[in-house]
């Protein structure tokens, strides 16, 4: 790994899945994320692995969850390696995609939707 590599990150870099993460990589993973928010408020993170922006994004949320005593359904999306599907939320919900960006979706509908530095758990708890 190059100076710069530890400093900004390697190209397309996974970060390290936090456990209350859940991955959406096909349609049917978004399928049941979808079905999940009849019965919870749920986030889908979508995240650039390459941006050095995106993982900032997502280092700061992530202590955000982890500092948090609320329980939150926070789906994962890589959007470089699974973009049919991070297209599809956009062409679905009617939410111009953006990267790093936060769509709350309650009851099968977007409520909520931030991009980088306005994510914020506040988003899905308030």
């Amino acid at each position: 790994m190059s100076f710069f590599d530890k400093i900004f990150g390697g190209k397309n870099e996974t970060p390290e899945q936090k456990t209350f993460w859940k991955k959406i990589e096909s349609e049917e993973d978004l399928a049941q994320a979808i079905e999940d928010s009849f019965q919870n408020k749920i986030a889908i993170f979508k995240h650039s692995t390459s941006c050095f922006i995106s993982r900032t994004v997502l280092k700061n949320f992530e202590k955000e969850v982890e500092n948090s005593d609320q329980e939150v359904h926070v789906y994962y999306l890589d959007l470089l390696a699974h973009r049919p599907v991070s297209n599809k939320i956009a062409a679905d919900f009617e939410i111009r995609h953006e990267s790093p960006q936060l769509i709350v979706i309650e009851n099968g509908k977007p409520v909520n939707n931030a991009s980088h530095q306005d994510i914020s758990l506040s988003q899905i708890v308030s």
